[in-house]
């Protein structure tokens, strides 16, 4: 492929010296399960998102579970999730016997609010508000609702680490939320990882012990747990690459403003708010997710022209699965959402010229004028 969706080996490539010296440090100390490397990582997430407890987990599903258990969510309760929605999300839902209650999204593509407030029942224990594609939801509206209906508001935060909603970090209004480390995030290392992130000291002591066997920092049993810690290797690259996270988002965006600048007067193309607007949000740019008219043939045009995109979630949202043990409300948005959407090429090993390839390939598929590079860079 000429522009790749994702090139695991330029990022290989970028971070090659660092990495393989940090690896070979932590060989030559042995240093393997929760060690110095862990506990590093876990306090400089705490330092960046302005919280008091990072927990370094196995990965990003591992997470949504463990936040899920250490508020109490046992079998017969009902958690309110969007159905645009990696299925980890149901998963971790499913996995403690409760059950997932499906809701549409609004017009960014992130849950509903209103739809959240329709679909509490009596069994309804928490709600997990999912940061799509580095955009924050509308937390402050779910909070409000959350709280006057007493359940818990959780995040996936999976997609959102850097994100900001009126200036305070996506990941940071809930009970708890959840990060994912997997290689293709803003922040991913080299294999799978993950971490539960809370400001409540009760959530923070529970996973603690839960993510090791039920074991307290003396070694104690004192509930049933599983084994989901965040290998120190893992924990070492992430140390380094925590670094350079908003320097990463920052290219993020300058190519996400680059693809606005290229595509916005195209009519059957919908693109998500331009980095220039920051009246409310700031957008970390995990994905750049788009709406278009004709997109399979779309698709096939790139493909020809030797660019690669992608569809979220192999092309259908979770109630599309038709699993057994979910509950559906009206999800007529996302029905329609999951005909158009589209992911371009998004992440900080892609160069400028690769993006302005995306965007003139776009344009000549719509038959629009082509543009210079030069035109796009000075607005």
């Amino acid at each position: 492929m000429k522009v790749p969706f994702y090139d695991y080996s330029r990022m290989y490539r970028n971070e090659k010296e660092q990495v393989e010296s940090k690896i070979l440090d932590i060989l030559h100390r042995s240093d393997f399960i929760l060690r110095s490397d862990l506990y590093e990582f876990e306090n400089s997430m705490s330092d960046y998102l302005g919280v008091p407890y990072v927990i370094g987990v196995g990965n990003g599903t591992d997470a949504i579970w463990l936040a899920l258990m250490s508020s109490d969510i046992n079998q017969d309760d009902e958690v309110i999730i969007p159905s645009h929605t990696y299925i980890a999300t149901a998963d971790a839902i499913k996995v403690l016997g409760a059950t997932p209650v499906l809701v549409d999204c609004q017009d960014d593509h992130s849950i509903d609010v209103q739809a959240v407030e329709d679909a509490i029942s009596g069994k309804t224990k928490a709600v997990i508000a999912v940061n799509l594609n580095g955009h924050a939801c509308d937390l402050e509206s779910l909070h409000k609702v959350t709280n006057r209906h007493k359940i818990v508001l959780i995040e996936d935060n999976a997609q959102g680490l850097g994100a900001k909603l009126n200036g305070k970090y996506a990941g940071t209004f809930g009970a708890s939320s959840t990060l994912s480390f997997f290689p293709a995030k803003n922040l991913g290392c080299y294999g799978d990882g993950g971490a539960v992130v809370t400001s409540n000291e009760d959530i923070f002591e529970r996973v603690l012990r839960l993510r090791n066997h039920g074991r307290d920092r003396e070694g104690n049993v004192s509930s049933w747990g599983l084994n989901s810690r965040l290998d120190n290797l893992q924990a070492g690259i992430l140390n380094i690459k925590l670094k350079y996270l908003n320097e990463s988002i920052l290219i993020r965006r300058q190519l996400a403003q680059l693809y606005v600048d290229g595509l916005s007067d195209i009519e059957e193309v919908k693109l998500p708010t331009s980095p220039r607007d920051t009246s409310k949000f700031f957008d970390s740019f995990q994905n750049f997710e788009i709406e278009v008219q004709d997109r399979e043939n779309l698709r096939d045009h790139l493909k020809n022209n030797g660019i690669e995109t992608s569809l979220p979630w192999a092309g259908k949202a979770i109630h599309q699965f038709n699993l057994p043990g979910v509950k559906c409300r009206d999800l007529t948005k996302t029905e329609k959402l999951f005909k158009k959407v589209l992911l371009l090429p998004m992440n900080q090993y892609l160069t400028k010229a690769e993006a302005f390839e995306v965007v003139l390939s776009i344009r000549s598929f719509y038959k629009h004028k082509e543009i210079d590079l030069s035109q796009i860079e000075n607005k």
